[in-house]
């Protein structure tokens, strides 16, 4: 400290060496790719094109098969937000079953 300093604890900052060599943990693929598709919806994307891209990822990269449901699901809850029940429905394509017409009938 130095005598012209604010010494208020707000103003007070201190280095920590706990946990700096500790690397952020990955992403796992299946949410980021949930998350790329749920923002090309929410950039006005239609919902029949994004859950295209789920198709192409899923047949592209079957060990995502197991979370296409999860993730179809999470896109039709918000193609509902985004186009409301009706319309979203309109959108519905065979992706993962029904997950994605569940998603959106648990909105609407």
């Amino acid at each position: 400290m130095v005598p012209w300093a604010d010494n208020s604890p707000s103003q007070i900052l201190t280095a920590s060496a706990e946990d700096v060599s500790v690397p952020a943990k990955p992403r796992a693929a299946q949410d980021v790719l949930r998350d790329k598709l749920l923002s090309e919806l929410q950039q006005g994307e239609n919902p029949g094109v994004v859950l295209g891209h789920l198709q192409e990822q899923v047949n592209g990269r079957p060990s995502l098969a197991e979370h296409c449901m999860g993730i179809a699901r999470a896109l039709g809850r918000a193609a509902v937000e985004a186009y409301g029940p009706t319309k979203a429905q309109s959108y519905s394509r065979p992706v993962c079953d029904t997950s994605y017409a569940s998603g959106v009938a648990s909105m609407g």
